[in-house]
C-alpha cells in the first residue's frame, strides 16, 4: 500500500517573492493575501534592542497572547498572530549601512517591495522607490501610507481611526442623530486598513501582469484615504448624484426598506429585504399582505420615501414572535434574515465550519494553534497555509544563507547589532 503523502497543489504566486518591509495592518494584511496565494514573503523587522522589544509593533498589541505549553502568555499577541502567517521574519537595522546593504541584496532577488514608512523616510535610508528601482527596474515597489506620497497632507501619520473619520466613514456609521446613542461611531474593525491592504493585493497582481508583459515594474502608491473615500461605494454615489450629504442611519439602509435590525420578543435579528418579490414574501410570513398592495410600499422606491410610516408597523408585528420562529419561516419563504451572532456564535456556526474557516497548524510555542482562513476558495491553486506567524528573527539565519552569506558573515553582522540576538527556535 502506498502511504506517501500526495504532493500538494501548485500554488498561484508559486515563485513570486516579496520583500515586506510593513508593519501594523494594512500592509501586513496585503503581504499575508499574497503568501496565503503561493508567494515567498520574507518580513523584515526591527531587531531587539535594550531600549526596544524590536519587531512589528503588533508582537505587543495585548492581551490576549498566545499561550505557551506551560499555559503562560507569550511576546506573541494574536493581532500580530492574525497577519503574518506564511511569512519569513528577518531581522535587520535599515537605520545602519550594512542593514541597507542587506535590503538592497534580498530586493535584488525580489519581485516585489512593499513598505508603509512615513513618505520620506525610506529615502532617508537609501530604500526610497526612485533608489530601488534604478537598481531592480523589474522591482514593483509599494507604498502604502496615510494619505499617499502627494499632497497637503502627505507628511502626516496615518491611523485608520482617524481616516475613518476624515473620510466621511463615520458620518455614516452609528444611530441616527435624533435617537438614544446617536452621533459618530467608527466601525469594528479597522476596515480602512484592511481595504487598503486588499487593494494593495490587487494593485500588485495588475503591476506583476503588466511586468510580465513588458519586463518593467512600477511604483504603487497607496493611500488609506483614498481608500476610504473609494469605499463609501454607493453612499459616495450618492452624495454626487444629489450633492446632499447621507446622514448616519444606525442599522437601517440608505437605500433599501425593509434592510435593518428589528427587535423581536426575544433579542433581535437582520431583516434584508433586497427586492419588492421579497417584500411580498415578507408580508404574507408576518400575515400582513395587505402592506405589500399598498402604493406607499409596493416599490423599494416607494418603501424609502414612506420608511417612517412602514418601519413603526413592521417593528410591532416582528416583536410579537420569537427569533427563531422568525428565521425558519422567513428562510422557508426565501426572505434574507439572519441571527445577530457573537464570535463564539460564529466560529460555532455549521456553515462556518462547513467552509473551513478555521486553520489549525503548529506554532513553536504551541503544537497546534488556531487562526482565521483565508476566504479565497481556488479549485485549481488552492490557498495553502505553509508556516505560522513567524517569531522575531526566526528565519534571519536562513535566508541569510540563501542570499550567500557564511555563518561567520552573519556572526559579524549579529556582533555589530546589524541582526539582533540569534531568536530561540523553540520555546
Amino acid at each position: 500500500m502506498n502511504t506517501a503523502t500526495p504532493p500538494l497543489p501548485p500554488c498561484a504566486l508559486a515563485g513570486v517573492r516579496v520583500l515586506d518591509l510593513s508593519r501594523v495592518l494594512a500592509g501586513p494584511w496585503c503581504t499575508q493575501t499574497l503568501a496565503d496565494l503561493g508567494a515567498e514573503v520574507i518580513k523584515i523587522e526591527r531587531p531587539p534592542t535594550e531600549d526596544h522589544p524590536g519587531g512589528d509593533d503588533t508582537r505587543g498589541w495585548g492581551p490576549p497572547f498566545l499561550k505557551n505549553r506551560d499555559g503562560h502568555d507569550t511576546a506573541e499577541a494574536a493581532y500580530f498572530l492574525g497577519t503574518n502567517r506564511n511569512k519569513r521574519s528577518v531581522t535587520v537595522d535599515i537605520a545602519h549601512p550594512a542593514g541597507q546593504a542587506l535590503i538592497h541584496h534580498l530586493a535584488a532577488t525580489c519581485d516585489v517591495m512593499v513598505e508603509n514608512f512615513k513618505v520620506g523616510d525610506m529615502a532617508r535610508y537609501g530604500l526610497g522607490c526612485e533608489n530601488m528601482r534604478q537598481r531592480c527596474p523589474r522591482l514593483i515597489y509599494c507604498s502604502i501610507t496615510g494619505y499617499g506620497q502627494t499632497g497637503p497632507y502627505r507628511d502626516r501619520a496615518g491611523y485608520d481611526y482617524a481616516i475613518q473619520g476624515l473620510g466621511g466613514l463615520m458620518s455614516v456609521t452609528g444611530e441616527r442623530d435624533d435617537l438614544p446613542g446617536g452621533g459618530p461611531q467608527k466601525v469594528g474593525v479597522a476596515v480602512a486598513d484592511l481595504f487598503t491592504g486588499m487593494y494593495a493585493t490587487v494593485a500588485i497582481l495588475a503591476a506583476l501582469r503588466h511586468r510580465d508583459a513588458t519586463g518593467e515594474g512600477q511604483a504603487i502608491d497607496m493611500a488609506l484615504l483614498d481608500t476610504q473615500v473609494a469605499m463609501l461605494a454607493n453612499l459616495g454615489a450618492n452624495y454626487l448624484v444629489t450633492k446632499q450629504a447621507p446622514k448616519r442611519a444606525g442599522n437601517a439602509h440608505q437605500n433599501i426598506v425593509p434592510y435593518q435590525v428589528f427587535e423581536v420578543a426575544d433579542g433581535h435579528l437582520i431583516l434584508a429585504v433586497g427586492n419588492d418579490g421579497q417584500f411580498e414574501r415578507f408580508c404574507t410570513v408576518a400575515d400582513c399582505p395587505e402592506l405589500a398592495r399598498d402604493d406607499r410600499f409596493s416599490r423599494n422606491a416607494s418603501r424609502v420615501r414612506h420608511r417612517d410610516e412602514l418601519v413603526p408597523l413592521l417593528a410591532a408585528t416582528m416583536r410579537t414572535r420569537q427569533r427563531a420562529d422568525w428565521l425558519a419561516a422567513l428562510d422557508a419563504a426565501k426572505v434574507p434574515c439572519g441571527p445577530i451572532n457573537d464570535l463564539a456564535e460564529v466560529f460555532a456556526d455549521p456553515q462556518v465550519l462547513h467552509r473551513g474557516m478555521r486553520t489549525t497548524l503548529p506554532h513553536p510555542h504551541q503544537d497546534t494553534m488556531e487562526l482565521v482562513s483565508s476566504p479565497m476558495k481556488l479549485s485549481a491553486t488552492p490557498v495553502q497555509v505553509r508556516r505560522a506567524p513567524p517569531l522575531l528573527g526566526q528565519h534571519t539565519d536562513e535566508v541569510l544563507a540563501e542570499l550567500g552569506l557564511s555563518p561567520d558573515e552573519t556572526a559579524a553582522l549579529r556582533a555589530q547589532g546589524v541582526l539582533g540576538p540569534q531568536p530561540p527556535a523553540r520555546a
